[in-house]
């Protein structure tokens, strides 16, 4: 008589798909919220021809940049789950393999994507690789050193985190030092979204007062960051 084998252990589950459940929440509409309206801003000023999101199909970062291409790179698995409700041009890729030429993208735009990555590192020498020279990279991130990065690693140690449990939450300034070593030139940064760590919608909206004060007085401990770089040719600032 042939043996059973064990029951087989569940895989666990994919980094965004605790991702894409946190954004449901009020928290996670929160900061989509609020880099939206970051991203609308930033966008809007850079030209040039072929635009280009990778993953986060929850938001457009695209939506106010005038260039006549934008593609959004998402996984085959993504693709499925979300309809194309921005019209993108769909593009099934990696964060870590670019399906581009290189020197062939004027804007790329990374929401999330380091903090979720195995190899933050690759992701943005794919990033430097596809870039055309004076092309822009931004990057959004949350900011481990606020009060949201202090909740996740007091949650953390009684196993419930606040954040979503995959992400390795980079700082600005390791990113910085990241982006300087491929020759990208940093060109701005923004910081926001101060309100405190909360779950509740209605506990959240009371918090509103938390935004004026935290640009005002401590700007630098929003929960995320979003930065935008150049990238330059070898020897030029």
């Amino acid at each position: 008589m042939i043996p059973t084998p064990p029951p087989l252990s569940p895989m666990p589950a994919p980094p965004w798909s605790s991702w894409e459940k946190w954004l449901q929440s009020p928290p996670g509409k929160y900061i989509l919220n609020w880099e939206q309206q970051c991203f609308d801003q930033i966008v809007a000023d850079v030209f040039g021809f072929h635009a280009v999101q990778v993953g986060l199909p929850q938001i457009n970062t695209l939506a106010e940049n005038r260039m006549p291409l934008h593609a959004l790179v998402i996984e085959s698995s993504d693709r499925e789950k979300h309809p194309n409700q921005f019209n993108w041009h769909q593009i099934e890729g990696h964060s870590s393999e670019l399906p581009f030429a290189s020197e062939s993208i004027d804007l790329l735009v990374l929401p999330h994507v380091l903090e979720f990555a195995a190899d933050p590192h690759q992701v943005l020498r794919e990033a430097e690789r596809v870039l055309r020279p004076e092309g822009r990279l931004i990057i959004s991130g949350f900011n481990p050193a606020s009060l949201w990065g202090a909740r996740q690693y007091l949650s953390r140690l009684i196993g419930n985190p606040y954040l979503p449990r995959d992400g390795q939450f980079i700082s600005l300034i390791r990113v910085k030092d990241w982006l300087q070593l491929l020759n990208f030139s940093l060109d701005r940064g923004h910081f926001g979204c101060y309100k405190l760590p909360l779950t509740k919608e209605s506990n959240m909206a009371r918090m509103d007062f938390m935004e004026l004060a935290g640009n005002r007085w401590w700007p630098i401990f929003g929960a995320i960051f979003i930065v935008s770089a150049i990238k330059r040719h070898p020897g030029m600032r």
